[in-house]
């Protein structure tokens, strides 16, 4: 089947990697999504697997639809009481950012598609599903871009960064998939020790514990929660046989440390609160304490974290800068052999760090324009002349 993954632009190749790992096939990447195609049986998989797709389109069609009279005659001749069941509730959602270059605002794109499954239902069974916008069990999304129409189901109901686990209060919370994107670009695999000596709410570590135990994210999700589900084509016996094989792929501890600290000792016990939320708690080693005074668990490994900026420190410019000079101290001095990830705010002084990466990637968290610098430590690394 065919099948589009979304998630932000700039995280989009940590999901082709994910989708290639895998085993997807006739991976094409778009904007904000990647195309692919699978069996159900990796349709399913995926859902539980994925840590970077924030959801799962399945193709019904593509459509010509140059005129709201031509999307609503094509979208009628497609089968929808084949496809899903009358008495569950449905919606209709419009992309596209080019919707009033054929005419057609988004409003009027769902409602020709809307009517025109109500329209079909009526015909073959005399009954129309009703629109349910609260707690749809079926949502069909239509993408017009260049007078057509891309007609899909969400199978993947709410958004795959939902884990279930992340306690609230955090002032600058990492989501999810982001969080598990930084790991990916980083080159964290699960086989290296790992520390976040400012995790916050403990996001990066959470998802680092997962990967290093292969524990899928979704697992723990409830019967009902996947929009497949509630498909005519769902295969109840596949779903479970899957379930059942991805469970079994856990292992029963980490190859190496996981080790999470941060300075707040509030933070830490959140952070502890959403591990064990994610049962993985027992995997992770958690401290209080300074990053200046972090010790690395290992003699090699990869240090992953989301620098304060701003108001989660309250501090002036001048002490902003003092701590990123100590960050590249700390980094320098005791962590020598070690990769590092620096998630840094855009408008910060990360420069100040004082080491050279050796790539940096663009990146949003949220709305907060970012910086991933990625060192490679090696004995003898020095300060970047600064510009």
């Amino acid at each position: 089947m065919q099948l589009i993954a979304t998630c932000p632009e700039e995280t989009k190749p940590a999901l082709v990697l994910e989708l290639e790992a895998l085993g997807a096939l006739n991976i094409a990447p778009g904007y904000r999504a990647v195309g692919f195609e699978a069996s159900d049986a990796l349709l399913y998989e995926l859902h539980l697997k994925l840590r970077t797709a924030s959801r799962i389109l399945k193709v019904i069609k593509e459509v010509p639809a140059k005129s709201p009279e031509m999307l609503r005659s094509q979208a009628r001749r497609i089968h929808w009481n084949e496809l899903f069941d009358a008495r569950h509730g449905f919606m209709v959602e419009s992309q596209g950012d080019d919707a009033d270059k054929a005419g057609m605002a988004p409003k009027q794109i769902i409602t020709q598609v809307r009517e025109s499954i109500r329209d079909v239902f009526e015909r073959a069974q005399g009954v129309a599903p009703v629109v349910d916008r609260s707690e749809p069990k079926v949502v069909v999304v239509a993408h017009l871009r260049h007078g057509r129409c891309m007609l899909s189901f969400d199978v993947s109901g709410k958004s795959l960064h939902k884990r279930g686990y992340r306690e609230q209060g955090h002032p600058a919370p990492l989501k999810e998939t982001l969080s598990a994107a930084i790991l990916i670009m980083a080159g964290y695999d699960g086989s290296q020790a790992f520390m976040d000596p400012m995790c916050g709410s403990g996001t990066i570590a959470i998802e680092a514990a997962m990967m290093a135990v292969r524990k899928a994210p979704q697992i723990h999700r409830k019967k009902g929660e996947f929009h497949f589900e509630w498909l005519k084509d769902f295969d109840r016996d596949l779903w479970r046989a899957t379930q059942d094989r991805v469970r079994a792929e856990k292992l029963e501890a980490p190859a190496a440390p996981v080790v999470a600290s941060d300075i707040n000792p509030t933070y830490v016990a959140m952070a502890k609160k959403s591990a064990l939320d994610a049962r993985v708690e027992r995997y992770m080693t958690f401290n209080t304490g300074r990053f200046q005074d972090a010790e690395p668990p290992a003699p090699s490994g990869i240090l992953v974290t989301n620098l304060p900026y701003g108001e989660r420190i309250g501090s002036s410019e001048g002490d902003i800068v003092q701590l990123y000079e100590e960050v590249g101290d700390t980094l320098k001095q005791k962590f020598s052999g070690w990769q590092a990830a620096i998630l840094a705010a855009a408008a910060s002084p990360y420069k100040a760090i004082g080491l050279k990466p050796k790539r940096t990637i663009s990146l949003m968290n949220g709305s907060i324009p970012c910086k991933l610098l990625l060192f490679d430590l090696y004995s003898g690394s020095r300060r970047a002349v600064q510009p």
